[in-house]
């Protein structure tokens, strides 16, 4: 048996439906981000599954720089999380709905 796209691409909306139904139904500000960094994998994973069986590179390079800017996204939204949590002594989204000083 040989893996082929359509193996890839249902990995990758597999992961990518676990990452909505994560920020769909938790409701702690971790759990929502790092589902949503779920997401952005799983796109990524289709990325790079059409451009090596399409044998293209531009897919991957694409890939390379999404992961890059994700990085720093992380290390922006981990410290907003942090300073909200350090404000408010907590990470749950209904307790944060007015954002009022």
């Amino acid at each position: 048996m040989t893996v082929g796209l359509e193996h890839y691409l249902v990995v990758s909306a597999l992961l990518f439906c676990l990452g909505l139904l994560g920020v769909i139904v938790r409701r702690n500000l971790l759990v929502i981000y790092m589902s949503l960094e779920l997401m952005l994998n799983a796109a990524n994973l289709a990325l790079v599954a059409f451009s090596r069986f399409t044998n293209n590179l531009d897919g991957q390079v694409f890939v390379f720089f999404t992961i890059t800017v994700a990085a720093a996204e992380v290390s922006v939204g981990l410290a907003l999380i942090v300073a909200l949590y350090r404000k408010r002594q907590t990470a749950h989204v209904e307790d944060l709905t007015t954002l009022k000083l």
